[in-house]
């Protein structure tokens, strides 16, 4: 879950983002008006919980080790077996077909050079991922959805886009493909252009941001610090209108996401490896999204 480093990455939202000046007014709870709050809360949790029941495999429950690999169809399948919902990364090839990929380079999983959205469906659907011992290839996003044919849920990542018409192109095939799909699903990004993207374009399902300090310069060194800011404080709200966060572990006491997940919005966090993690991300947050050891 790891953002591209882009300079362009918010500039097209950011130049929206107006800050308001909010008026402040004391506010006193009543005994019952706090514990009306009390009870609002307790059913936000409920619905939080509802909304991902279940830990979520990131990129399927993979293993290098017994040659199950990242984002593919063994792993998924993995990940169904296990009980869990599945965690997944959306790119898109040159000639404008969404396939289940998370790097931005090719090279890392399946040996080629070159950038994930400069080679056509057809030869990146061609190439095995490295080290898959059935010789599982990318898939498209569609073969990804009729694979999973509704057994789990499905918390679809898409990946920040190199233009503005890449990423709308994503985001209308997504919501193409995702209106014929029966099964549960969800939609987040890191970009919030993409949540804007994916509601014009029609996608009526619950759309989360991911989010995290952008303090980590392997991430975002590219990025100016006042897109930085904005995203770490979630301000591009009136715009994006997300239903969920989806924060790294070591972020979840960021004010803002502590504020929005008071107020109910559902929290998931990144990406888990341990028990001892998991114990302590879930005092913060309402689900797991985790890999390299089995939540109990």
């Amino acid at each position: 879950m790891r953002a591209r480093p882009s300079a362009s990455l918010p500039c097209r939202s950011a130049r929206r983002w107006k800050s308001k000046a909010s008026s402040k007014s004391e506010t006193r709870l009543s005994w019952s008006a706090a514990s009306r709050q009390r009870s609002s809360q307790n059913e936000s949790a409920v619905s939080s919980k509802s909304l991902f029941p279940n830990p979520i495999a990131h990129r399927g429950l993979h293993d290098i080790s017994t040659g199950v690999i990242e984002n593919s169809t063994s792993a998924f399948e993995a990940a169904i077996a296990g009980g869990y919902a599945i965690e997944c990364d959306v790119q898109l090839s040159s000639d404008g077909v969404p396939y289940i990929f998370h790097d931005d380079e090719l090279d890392r999983l399946v040996g080629r050079p070159g950038r994930s959205d400069e080679i056509s469906m057809a030869e990146v659907g061609a190439l095995p991922l490295l080290h898959s011992s059935t010789g599982d290839r990318p898939q498209t996003f569609a073969q990804f959805l009729d694979q999973i044919a509704g057994r789990t849920l499905l918390q679809i990542e898409l990946k920040r886009q190199y233009s503005p018409q890449a990423t709308e192109a994503l985001a209308r095939e997504v919501t193409k493909a995702l209106a014929a799909y029966g099964g549960p699903n969800v939609v987040e990004s890191f970009d919030p252009n993409l949540l804007v993207a994916m509601r014009k374009a029609g996608y009526a399902g619950k759309l989360g941001i991911i989010t995290y300090s952008w303090k980590i310069p392997e991430w975002d060194a590219d990025i100016p610090a006042t897109n930085k800011f904005a995203l770490r404080h979630l301000l591009h709200w009136p715009l994006t209108r997300f239903d969920f966060i989806s924060c790294h572990d070591v972020a979840l006491e960021l004010p803002a996401v502590r504020l929005f997940h008071a107020l109910g919005v559902p929290v998931t966090t990144w990406t888990i490896k341990s028990a001892a993690q998991a114990e302590k991300a879930l005092t913060r947050a309402d689900q797991l999204v985790f890999e390299g050891f089995v939540p109990r």
